[in-house]
């Protein structure tokens, strides 16, 4: 009933436009009741995306199963469900597409929807980095980016008419976002001030260690593939405490 109804709104949406088309047009269309329409939708903007409440169902099961080994892969890989989900109709999510480019009212009702995929990243990323500290900035930071990479990609397919592969653009953009924040992060001038000089004394396997004096050196040793955000947060747990 769902899909009936989104398909019969917007085929009024394009015969008349928008603002001309109401729910009483949009069930005659469809051949149901009001009662049945406001079963599945608060309102006329909420048939334009009839989808999304599922994909975030789906982005929020998905996140609460995934390691936590790589909470920046996860946030990744979880923008690609919505994706995936415009992929599925490429011929309707190019029609919303123009429609909301058109609509003014339509275009802040995406926003408001945008804004919960992210929060729902940046949630995630809270209970990885921790809420105190710079671990909510980050998590906001990162959510931000991730979604803002994901819509660059997902609307260069858009604005193409659905032409060619979405996940190359996409992909392209997440990746980007993978190399800043999780790449080796630049020493601070504090930490490299930290760093000057040479520590001699040997560095316990998978510890921290530092030396004493003016020349103190800290030293990390941690495992192959572990997060480049734990270990810039315990190198610079280590330097708040020497």
């Amino acid at each position: 009933m769902r899909e009936v109804l989104a398909q019969a709104a917007f085929q009024l949406f394009l015969e008349r436009g928008f603002e001309r088309t109401t729910v009483d047009d949009i069930v005659a269309r469809a051949g149901v009741g009001r009662r049945s329409f406001f079963r599945y939708f608060p309102s006329k903007e909420d048939v334009v995306f009839p989808d999304h409440e599922r994909c975030l169902a789906e982005m929020t099961e998905f996140l609460a199963a995934v390691d936590d080994g790589d909470p920046v892969g996860a946030v990744c890989d979880a923008a690609r469900i919505v994706l995936r989900m415009y992929a599925a109709d490429p011929e309707f999510s190019v029609q919303r597409y123009r429609l909301t480019r058109e609509v003014p009212g339509l275009r802040t009702y995406e926003l408001s929807v945008v804004r919960r995929y992210e929060q729902t990243l940046a949630g995630h990323l809270r209970g990885r980095f921790g809420a105190g500290g710079d671990g909510e900035l980050r998590a906001e930071v990162i959510a931000a980016s991730v979604v803002a990479a994901h819509n660059n990609g997902l609307r260069l397919w858009l604005r193409s008419g659905g032409a060619g592969d979405p996940e190359a653009a996409v992909d392209h953009a997440l990746d980007l976002v993978r190399d800043v924040w999780e790449r080796p992060a630049e020493p601070s001038p504090a930490l490299e001030k930290k760093l000057e000089g040479q520590l001699e004394k040997p560095v316990p396997a998978g510890g921290i260690t530092a030396g004493s004096g003016d020349n103190e050196v800290i030293v990390m040793v941690a495992a192959k593939g572990t997060p480049m955000w734990r270990v810039v947060q315990q190198i610079e747990a280590a330097v708040g405490e020497s």
